[in-house]
């Protein structure tokens, strides 16, 4: 059986049918001033939180708080990597 992915749970029937009531409200000579604005938006949110991120970063080292967690998972995978060789290792030479 055959599943068809859909989209926010909107099948291709309904979007065909909400891009016809755009077009029908905006006209199609105004579409890629919306779509283009929508983009400047988006943009704009994803700037702003870059900077967020940014500053908070800034502030954590100033504050000498470790804001790498990326380092301390991988010790710990790794850690954890040994421990399983070491386990098995010492099955594997009593077998």
């Amino acid at each position: 059986m055959i599943q068809l992915t859909t989209f926010l749970f909107i099948s291709g029937g309904e979007i065909g049918v909400i891009l016809l009531i755009v077009v029908m409200v905006f006209g199609a000579d105004k579409i890629p001033e919306i779509a283009r604005g929508l983009g400047k938006g988006i943009k704009q949110v994803k700037n702003a939180t870059n900077d967020i991120k940014h500053e908070i970063t800034k502030s954590a080292e100033r504050n000498g708080l470790d804001t790498n967690l990326s380092t301390d998972v991988t010790k710990e995978i790794n850690k954890v990597k040994d421990e399983i060789e070491e386990f098995t290792g010492s099955v594997r030479r009593k077998m």
